[in-house]
């Protein structure tokens, strides 16, 4: 993509009304718009990091077995006053009435209405164990919205919802996704940690939290120093594949606490450091608590009738975009970790109109493309100063620059945004390397 056609409306000043990192920077680097309270637009730039972290999240959840659907963001209250939630989940649920005066809402979640299409199709033990997930929208109208994406009215979520015949193989759905979990984060070069937590409004006995370590994090915990040193990827298991001996192990040695802790106290542990974190998934084992209001049974091998146990799975997708920011970032801008940065490469032409200049970038381009590298090429006609802060603003991972003093000496300059490290390469090196 080219620069100058690219939408990209940055900002040379933070915005009053942000308060975090994320919120500045997501505003500055042109990523979104506010249309009204808690509620975005995402522009080009923001639109393809979201579309970028949606993709990690599906195929994880496509590689531990869950099938992907698609439900609408209205529900009918008749789902709701069903499983006995419509009365108890409060003012964050938008209520609405259509024209012929029915009572519908706009899902903050989907337990009722997966439930309503499990029961209806699914009849017999043998088409379980079964999970079934989707990425939509949601709504929940908080009272006071606030840090940009990170706590809105509106966002976008994966939630999945696992049914089974029996506890124990509930609870082996409820440890493949704590996995999927893991794995996912890793991709996306985030260090994450499940910590016990309530059930909250979804109900349920079993539940997990995942707290992505971020200095300026929402909540305070403290965790085991072994964990910030583990390769989760390389630790973890195959699907499948010894989960029970994985599971103990990570919520019993190292999964974080909220519990107070003084460093001083001889009674606190000395294994646990204290860290601050923003919650993007979490993770919940609920039994009956809608299979037995909203009878979702199927027949067990007797033929008798055995109400399945289910358990419910979210990640704040779009949350996500904030979290990673608020992990990885410097007083310029955004720093992308590789897998969801909306280009690999920001290539800048440091004098347009220079033939020389113009003819290598051209190529560069070209050939970056051709390899199925995403490119935005700065090729406006800006000064040196603006396209360096803009690159950095926006966080691409490699800033390859070009300019006529490089190449009379057959060079260009290759940077890495994350640690700042510059090199001077030919043209086919640099093209060598960002192919690899």
């Amino acid at each position: 993509m080219r620069m100058s056609a690219f939408f990209l409306p940055t900002l040379k000043e933070t915005p009053t009304e942000a308060q975090i990192v994320s919120h500045r920077l997501m505003l500055r680097a042109g990523m979104i718009r506010q249309t009204s309270a808690g509620i975005y637009s995402w522009l080009p730039l923001g639109w393809r990091v979201l579309r970028r972290i949606e993709q990690i999240v599906r195929e994880e959840q496509d590689a531990a077995g869950a099938q992907e659907v698609l439900m609408p963001t209205i529900q009918s209250a008749d789902l709701w006053r069903e499983s006995g939630r419509y009365d108890d989940y409060g003012k964050e649920m938008l209520r609405i009435t259509d024209r012929h005066e029915r009572e519908m809402l706009y899902g903050p979640t989907n337990e009722e209405m997966i439930t309503d299409i499990f029961r209806t199709f699914v009849k017999s033990y043998r088409q379980l164990p079964l999970n079934l997930y989707h990425i939509q929208w949601k709504f929940r109208d908080e009272i006071r919205p606030r840090f940009g994406v990170m706590r809105g009215r509106e966002f976008l979520m994966k939630d999945a919802y696992s049914f089974d015949i029996d506890a124990a193989g509930a609870k082996r759905s409820y440890q493949a996704m704590f996995l999927a979990y893991l794995r996912t984060f890793a991709r996306m070069g985030l260090k994450a940690i499940p910590m016990r937590a309530d059930t909250g409004p979804i109900g349920g006995d079993l539940s997990h939290e995942f707290i992505i370590l971020a200095e300026t994090g929402e909540s305070g915990v403290f965790c085991d120093k072994q964990w910030l040193d583990l390769d989760v990827l390389a630790e973890a298991p195959n699907h499948g594949d010894d989960l029970q001996a994985f599971f103990d192990r990570f919520t019993s040695i190292y999964a974080a606490t909220d519990e107070k802790h003084d460093a001083d106290d001889p009674s606190t542990p000395k294994d646990l450091v204290s860290a601050r974190g923003i919650e993007v998934g979490h993770i919940f084992y609920f039994g009956t608590k809608y299979s037995k209001p909203m009878n979702a049974a199927v027949a067990g091998p007797d033929g008798e009738p055995v109400l399945v146990e289910m358990g419910s799975y979210g990640i704040g997708v779009s949350r996500l975009v904030a979290a990673i920011i608020e992990a990885s970032h410097d007083e310029n801008g955004i720093i992308w970790p590789d897998a969801v940065a909306p280009f690999k490469v920001g290539l800048i032409n440091l004098k347009p109109g220079d033939a020389e200049t113009d003819r290598v970038c051209g190529d560069l381009y070209a050939g970056l493309g051709a390899s199925g590298v995403d490119v935005l090429y700065d090729d406006r006609d800006e000064r040196p100063g603006v396209k360096f802060a803009d690159m950095d603003l926006i966080g691409l991972p490699w800033h390859l620059v070009v300019g006529p003093r490089g190449l009379k000496n057959g060079t260009v300059e290759l940077k890495r945004r994350a640690t700042g490290a510059r090199e001077e390469l030919s043209v086919e090196a640099a093209l060598a390397k960002l192919i690899a």
